[in-house]
């Protein structure tokens, strides 16, 4: 069972549409979000509906509804589900470009089963394609993913292009990328990534473990010395990454302080919960 509100009204996916003039189709303007359920709760439903936000602001889309009526929609959305599921509010440009923006918007809101990753994922672990590159606008979570996936025809085994500006480590293509090493965990600052909700909950959690953190860009050239290293992300919680091109992470196999970090994100997952 999917469904879809759009137009005032909720829908079968497969019934919804957009009138093809709409920017998020004829130039790739829009943002969008990924919440996932627990319980039939929403995680951190207002954080990332904050950072929607954001992101509509920088691309200089106008707000289609108040933040509070989003957040009513979405929790009649759920109660629509008969299980967890996966809840992507979108925000598009519309119809109208007018001085510098885009004022007559459009929201979508998609709910679908969750579809986690396979249980090797999280036992083997994964590898990812390091690229000399990275996201535009990397504060803004737009639909513009076109690089990530061009990347993967380079190399099959992949599960995520890792963005590597001039040898700097910074994000993977749909997650937060987190290398830990000497006892200090390592990820990219805000000034060069996207604020990621999982990423708050892992920055969180290791320091009330009293985790040495250190929110800098990891270097290529420290792969070597690492330990271990992990992506995080709405739906895929955290995922071990045991290799990243030809380059082995730690002993190539998940780590503990990832599993351990994993174990207690899911134990205590309720403080989240909204």
């Amino acid at each position: 069972m999917s469904l879809c509100y759009i137009n005032g009204t909720f829908l079968p996916l497969e019934k919804a549409s957009l009138p093809v003039s709409d920017y998020i189709i004829l130039r790739g303007v829009g943002v969008f979000e990924s919440i996932c359920t627990f319980h039939r709760r929403p995680m951190m439903l207002t954080p990332h509906l904050e950072r929607l936000v954001r992101s509509a602001e920088s691309a200089s889309i106008a707000l289609p509804l108040p933040v509070d009526d989003i957040k009513d929609l979405i929790r009649e959305g759920i109660s629509r589900m008969k299980e967890d599921c996966l809840v992507r509010p979108y925000i598009t440009g519309g119809d109208i470009f007018h001085e510098g923006g885009f004022p007559a918007s459009r929201l979508f809101i998609l709910f679908e089963k969750v579809r986690k990753p396979a249980p090797e994922v999280y036992d083997k672990g994964v590898l990812l394609l390091p690229v000399d590159g990275g996201r535009h606008i990397p504060g803004v979570k737009s639909i513009d993913y076109m690089f990530s996936y061009s990347g993967y025809g380079k190399r099959h085994d992949a599960y995520e292009i890792l963005y590597c500006p001039d040898g700097e480590i910074t994000e993977a293509a749909h997650s937060t990328f987190f290398l830990y090493k000497g006892g200090t965990l390592i990820t990219a600052p805000l000034s060069r990534v996207l604020k990621g909700t999982t990423r708050d909950i892992i920055l969180q959690l290791a320091r009330e473990k009293r985790m040495k953190v250190e929110e800098r860009c990891p270097l290529v050239s420290e792969i070597p010395e690492a330990d271990e290293a992990f992506i995080t992300g709405s739906v895929k919680e955290v995922v071990p990454v045991v290799q990243i091109g030809d380059q082995v992470v730690g002993t190539g196999k998940p780590g503990p302080v990832t599993r351990m970090l994993h174990h207690t994100f899911l134990e205590e997952i309720i403080r989240w919960l909204e």
